[in-house]
């Protein structure tokens, strides 16, 4: 674990539908240089499945109503929804001088360090990124890397309606089973888990929080040399 050396600033944006919130974490990864200071973004999305870049469009059962939106993390589909914590680590891995796995796996120490403060025994499945208890996903991670800083992230389920997972093959895996806090006997309230999960990261990245005022979306978002419309997978 390293040294809190590194500054990081943390935005809590609240509820936000997840294309506006896709769009300004790329704006703000293009418009960054050495000196930008690093980012963790905490944010609950309007119900949304997300087909990483990887993604099969055969693992999307039965959408119905929740919107699909083809997205550049890596990983298959997804679904975000309320009650749900996403975390978006905006971080620059050079100054950290840390590779993609060593990311990866930190933030997966994270949540398992998260939710054994709740007495949850947790653990991380190799070749299948994410944390699990009793194999069933409780966490999901899905990133990108671009120029060396990362965006993207990763998605915990705290307290929430679990019933769109039956609509897709989660991460690619049919019949992969999926949980929630709340199911295992930790708290329901995201206010209460997402200073842990904080804390927890921060002690990963050898990161010193410092709060700050939602991010301008609209704003970064004219930064990304990607700004499109969403693809419908």
């Amino acid at each position: 674990m390293d040294a809190v050396t590194l500054p990081a600033q943390v935005r809590d944006l609240g509820r936000h539908a997840y294309e506006p919130v896709w769009r300004a974490m790329q704006g703000f990864t293009d418009a960054r240089n050495a000196d930008t200071p690093d980012e963790l973004w905490l944010v609950e999305h309007d119900p949304v499945f997300t087909l990483g870049q990887a993604g099969k469009p055969e693992h999307v059962l039965m959408p119905g109503d929740i919107p699909v939106i083809k997205v550049d993390r890596g990983g298959q589909v997804t679904y975000h929804g309320p009650g749900q914590i996403v975390a978006y680590p905006l971080l620059d891995l050079k100054r950290l001088k840390i590779g993609v796995r060593d990311y990866v796996c930190r933030i997966e120490q994270a949540v398992i360090d998260t939710l054994d403060h709740w007495n949850i025994h947790a653990v991380r499945r190799d070749g299948a990124p994410g944390v699990y208890v009793n194999d069933a996903k409780v966490a999901a991670l899905g990133i990108r890397v671009r120029r060396g800083c990362t965006f993207h992230g990763l998605a915990f389920n705290v307290d929430m309606d679990l019933a769109p997972y039956h609509r897709i093959n989660p991460c690619g895996y049919a019949g992969l089973q999926v949980t929630s806090m709340l199911d295992l006997g930790g708290p329901s309230s995201l206010d209460a888990v997402k200073p842990v999960l904080l804390d927890n990261l921060a002690a990963q990245f050898g990161l010193r929080l410092q709060t700050a005022p939602p991010p301008d979306l609209a704003a970064l978002s004219s930064f990304s040399a990607a700004a499109a419309a969403p693809q419908a997978a």
